[in-house]
């Protein structure tokens, strides 16, 4: 699977040089530094949405490098980084952490200290914007729900330090009434192509209108699916327990489920991530390119089903 690289901007000028302008005017664009752009993220994704547990924000990069090209992806993994370094990019920006838990090394005998050595030797920063990308307007989840045509769109969870439209997942109502088995199919058709594809729990004629959606793992959140009042819940790694136990409490069998790839469902948040950051710096007088890695880092390759 290689997902559709995204373009927001032209090549950049060097560091300190505006670029001509042929009206005259004195609207110039400028190279931004690291620590310029972080400032633009924080505006998009504040580290103050991340969730307690969470781990966001710079981890390798120094604030007054230049930055000319950025690559946005999922997975801080060595096949990712080889493609930003590749491309020419001085900043990654990946959702998952790359050190997400303790470390007490990053040897480059490790893949994670391979990781951190070869963005260091490469001068290529890494910024991760995980659970604060997920909570934020126009973030992971708010991109799934759009993708699926939903609207009044509101969080499933609100968040503990954020405005009231902004919290973790999302929940909204379809224009019209479908069918669980069409709905999934609208679901599959929106992801890119995995090999755990789409799996559903629930009648295949069943009427749905209210959607419940949350991008990764959601299956922390069933109380606040039921809350809700959702017809059907759409996330990721749902686990067997959880998700039996969700099923064995549904009322006249809602919510369903729809369970996808962790990857898929958080991939649809990088092109609208890039365009965003794009817009903020160009609106900032800043000029970069932008694009979003093409590296399927799913951890599956392929899948045995009946029939």
């Amino acid at each position: 699977m290689e997902p559709v690289n995204t373009d927001v901007s032209t090549a950049p000028s060097a560091q300190g040089t505006p670029t001509p302008d042929p009206t005259g005017t004195e609207n110039v664009s400028m190279t931004p530094t690291l620590g310029e752009i972080l400032l633009a993220v924080e505006e998009l994704w504040p580290e103050s949405l991340a969730e307690e547990w969470d781990e966001v924000g710079l981890v390798a990069g120094h604030p007054s490098s230049s930055v000319k090209r950025i690559m946005f992806a999922v997975d801080p993994t060595l096949e990712v980084i080889e493609e930003a370094i590749e491309w020419g990019a001085q900043l990654l920006i990946t959702h998952h952490p790359l050190l997400l838990k303790g470390v007490n090394s990053v040897a480059a005998t490790t893949p994670k200290g391979a990781a951190v050595h070869r963005l260091i030797e490469s001068g290529t920063g890494l910024l991760t914007v995980h659970t604060n990308g997920d909570s934020a307007v126009g973030g992971v989840s708010d991109v799934l729900a759009d993708a699926l045509g939903l609207q009044n769109v509101v969080p499933l969870m609100a968040a503990a330090n954020g405005l009231p439209e902004e919290g973790i997942g999302r929940v909204g109502d379809l224009a019209d009434v479908m069918t669980l088995g069409d709905f999934a199919a609208r679901v599959f058709g929106i992801l890119p192509s995995v090999a755990g594809g789409v799996r559903v729990s629930g009648d295949k004629d069943g009427l749905i209108r209210r959607v419940a959606v949350c991008g990764g793992a959601g299956d922390s959140l069933f109380n606040e699916v039921r809350a809700s009042n959702a017809d059907i819940y759409v996330t990721a790694d749902l686990r067997h327990h959880p998700a039996s136990e969700a099923r064995e409490a549904a009322v006249n069998g809602r919510p369903y489920l729809i369970d996808v790839s962790h990857f898929a469902s958080e991939w649809l948040w990088l092109p609208a991530a890039a365009e965003a950051l794009g817009n903020v710096l160009n609106d900032q007088g800043h000029e970069v390119e932008i694009r979003v890695s093409t590296t399927n880092s799913d951890p599956w390759d392929f899948i045995l089903t009946p029939g």
